[in-house]
């Protein structure tokens, strides 16, 4: 991915108003990242903690979603599988909901998907952030099958936003 300003960050939001693109928090650290390892840039809101941020590279621009992440249930703490990534955790996957984008959105529709919950996918299908599990699905997948099925996944998450 390559590396965005803070104004095309706010800028490439889909789902939420122009308003709530200013005023929501962005990671002051972008200078810092890894860009070259990251599929999408994603943050959970310090301020408000059950919300997070995504952004990606859909058709050579960025595009952001805004999303709820409820507190988890007590049947999150089982194994469970990021529906992007297909990385497995223990409690560390969260369910993600976006307000749909447009007139289905100011509705109140919304779509979620499971995404791992400090929202590392990038990192984890490149090897280079571990959950830590002992035991892990043994994929005969190269990494860059798995970069690819990740974007696919996340391509598919964004255009059901958009739809």
């Amino acid at each position: 991915m390559k590396p965005l300003t803070e104004r095309e960050i706010r800028a490439a939001f889909v789902n939420c108003t122009k308003g709530e693109a200013k005023r929501l928090s962005v990671p002051r650290d972008l200078a810092d990242r890894p860009w070259d390892d990251l599929d999408y840039l994603g943050w959970r809101d310090p301020q408000v903690p059950d919300r997070a941020y995504l952004v990606t590279e859909l058709a050579d621009r960025p595009r952001a979603l805004a999303l709820r992440c409820p507190a988890p249930a007590s049947w999150q703490t089982r194994r469970s599988m990021c529906s992007l990534c297909l990385t497995d955790h223990t409690g560390g996957v969260a369910l993600m909901v976006a307000p749909k984008a447009g007139k289905a959105g100011q509705q109140g529709n919304s779509v979620g998907t499971y995404i791992c919950g400090d929202l590392s996918c990038s990192l984890y299908v490149r090897g280079k952030k571990d959950t830590g599990l002992a035991v892990r699905f043994r994929e005969s997948l190269t990494v860059e099958e798995k970069i690819r099925r990740t974007r696919d996944n996340l391509a598919a998450f964004l255009t059901k936003v958009t739809s």
